[in-house]
């Protein structure tokens, strides 16, 4: 909470915050947070304002023009919106997949987290601090993104955490409608409702995803998430060497992945891949004739894809074998390598959503 003398003294260091802004003699960051550090002596304050307090005391009758610029200075990664959407995330309780365990999954009921997250990532930490509770994360996330300048109007959401279509339909149902309830900012009594009053709301859903495995998008499972008003689908494929898919333990199959990625281009949804070069059994050449197979042949071919080299992290069966001499990882040199050689031959219609998991640092061991 911030500390600061009376009400007159708070509105004149905003003030003058907003006119040094509008002036141009603050351009930048920098110049911001030296200004806050100067007016926070002049006028007493025991503590530096955070940027979004400035934004929460403009004046309510400022002009759209001079409110963008004070926006597009204190705003928080700009690139994060700059479509105009924001990418909102909601994390799923804790739960077994229904296959067991993969090799390199860190987490688990357990651990209190979803079973592929350390729950040290920013995603797992905001799940964790809300319960898991699905409205609670929606709508702390849009107060955060809100803050700190983000448009919040567009909202491509995301459910993750784990094998969602393998959770209780009674549970798949809850969660995605309290989601719908943060965004309409008004509680409804069932998803039909939910999804209809998301039509006029002041956070429109105008994308939902969905991650799970190849094995658990089946027919029905599209059924249902096309019923959940989902536009995307994310399928761990991971690789497509059954060999290799059998080393990690990861319980599907090269043919699931397939069958999963036909029956959702069907269903009209777009399809991201998950994908993990270095698994135990892969090789560099055989990561590199992985990526080109997904890219040339039609059996595959996703919209888009998210690279995460494998990462050794303690806990996991991985981290034994590798302690045990049984499976080397990529060196950071030959991951960056990889990745730009990866690069060279994704087709230009396809979108890299991401390169590497958000894993702490310190949570990696190689």
């Amino acid at each position: 909470m911030l500390e600061q003398e009376d009400f007159g003294t708070t509105k004149k260091f905003y003030k003058e915050i907003i006119e040094l802004i509008l002036s141009g003699k603050i351009k930048n960051k920098d110049s911001l947070h030296k200004a806050k550090v100067r007016l926070s002596g002049k006028y007493g304050f025991k503590k530096i304002p955070r940027d979004s307090k400035i934004l929460e005391n403009l004046p309510k009758d400022i002009p759209e023009e001079e409110r963008e610029k004070i926006l597009s200075l204190i705003r928080k990664k700009p690139m994060r919106t700059i479509s105009g959407v924001a990418v909102i995330a909601a994390m799923t309780s804790p739960a077994s997949c229904p296959h067991g365990k993969c090799i390199p999954c860190p987490g688990g009921p357990e651990k209190n987290t979803p079973q592929s997250y350390t729950g040290y990532e920013p995603a797992a930490m905001r799940a964790i601090n809300n319960n898991f509770d699905p409205f609670l994360q929606t709508r702390n996330r849009l107060l955060q993104l809100k803050n700190v300048g983000h448009p919040v109007d567009k909202i491509d959401f995301i459910v993750m955490g784990g094998t969602f279509t393998s959770r209780n339909i009674y549970y798949q149902e809850w969660f995605i409608k309290r989601c719908y309830d943060a965004l309409n900012e008004k509680e409804s009594k069932n998803l039909e409702e939910a999804k209809k009053l998301n039509e006029n709301a002041p956070h429109r859903c105008i994308g939902l995803t969905i991650e799970t495995r190849p094995d658990w998008l089946r027919l029905q499972h599209i059924d249902n998430i096309l019923y959940y008003g989902a536009t995307r689908v994310e399928l761990g494929v991971q690789t497509i060497f059954d060999d290799v898919l059998y080393k990690m333990r990861r319980g599907h199959t090269v043919t699931d992945s397939i069958r999963a990625t036909e029956l959702a281009k069907n269903a009209g949804l777009k399809v991201c891949y998950h994908m993990m070069p270095g698994l135990p059994g892969s090789n560099i050449k055989k990561d590199l004739e992985c990526f080109k197979t997904i890219f040339n042949d039609s059996k595959f071919r996703p919209d888009m894809i998210k690279i995460y080299p494998t990462l050794v992290i303690r806990g996991t069966r991985l981290y034994e074998m590798w302690k045990n001499g049984e499976y080397e990882p990529l060196t950071d040199e030959k991951a960056i390598k990889l990745i730009a050689k990866i690069k060279e031959f994704v087709p230009r219609w396809v979108r890299i959503q991401r390169v590497e998991r958000d894993v702490p640092a310190n949570q990696i061991e190689a």
